[in-house]
């Protein structure tokens, strides 16, 4: 099978492996000359593209299947919404000829839910943050795709919880180690998906004979942060986490709000059934121990 990443990072280098693993031939689209070497020298062939220019589109190969991962750089002077929109337009108006297969990863944020209610595939999605509200509005564009002519747009969205994994719990250890309080209301739910189940749900999802139009990732249990820190905090031998929201210096507390859009609770049954898959860390508790002997 011929694949081809757009955005080709923490989580596209992985899903690549799998495919080489497989045999497939992979390439990938970055904007950088510097990335392109260390994708050739992982058996990636490199083509050098941005998504907000049209006109760098144009060396996009033929593939079977396209699998659009790309996070949204801050340094790079484009917004969110005109990466995660504009950006997704672009590259659907250069690849309708070309590809039979489309799997945009989305996001867990396109859920405005706050309560602590659980959700799946069938939930409302009201978004009421600008990561979720770009994330939605691409996944909308998504119909807009036919391949080849078809009638019927081939493409999947995966909605990820937030991802962990190896070198993603830097800078919170450091935090923890530190003493510095966390941001974030302690009480609220976290979703969360380790990067190796997600690399595996994205393989499964491209292989289904039938591709069906969306599902939700993410792992068994959704944890409360005070739960997860606690966790984390143990594994690297930092004392308990302290949360801004419960420290009673001014300097601190002042003007911290709790985090919006993390009280709602992931399920992943659909996912697990359609997709046969079973993730290797189905909670945070063997996530965590992997992400930090890894990370170590």
């Amino acid at each position: 099978m011929r694949r081809l990443i757009i955005g080709c990072g923490y989580l596209g280098t992985r899903v690549a492996a799998r495919w080489l693993a497989a045999g497939d031939s992979v390439s990938a689209l970055t904007r950088s000359a510097e990335n392109a070497a260390g994708l050739s020298s992982q058996g990636i062939s490199p083509i050098l593209g941005d998504v907000m220019r049209p006109e760098t589109l144009a060396a996009l190969p033929e593939v079977d299947t396209v699998l659009w991962a790309v996070g949204w750089d801050r340094t790079s002077g484009v917004s969110q919404r005109d990466v995660y929109v504009s950006g997704l337009h672009n590259v659907m108006q250069q690849i309708s000829r070309r590809a039979e297969r489309l799997i945009y990863i989305s996001s867990t944020s396109v859920y405005g839910q706050s309560n602590g209610e659980w959700i799946d595939e069938a939930s409302v999605c009201e978004p009421s943050q600008p990561n979720g509200q770009a994330c939605r509005d691409a996944e909308l564009s998504l119909g807009e795709w036919r391949p080849f002519g078809i009638d019927s747009p081939l493409t999947t969205a995966l909605r990820l919880s937030g991802i962990y994994g190896p070198a993603r719990l830097l800078s919170r250890v450091a935090a923890l180690k530190s003493g510095e309080p966390l941001a974030g209301n302690p009480d609220a739910w976290l979703n969360l998906i380790h990067v190796d189940d997600a690399a595996d749900a994205v393989v499964l999802s491209a292989d289904r004979k039938v591709p069906s139009p969306l599902f939700l990732i993410s792992d068994n249990e959704p944890v409360v942060r005070r739960a997860y820190y606690s966790a984390l905090a143990e594994l690297v031998g930092a004392p308990p986490p302290r949360f801004a929201e419960e420290d009673p210096s001014p300097a601190i507390s002042a003007g911290t709000t709790r985090t919006v859009g993390l009280n709602k609770r992931c399920r992943n049954a659909y996912a697990r059934r359609m997709l046969n898959w079973t993730p290797q860390f189905p909670t945070y508790r063997e996530g965590l121990v992997h992400a930090v002997g890894e990370t170590v």
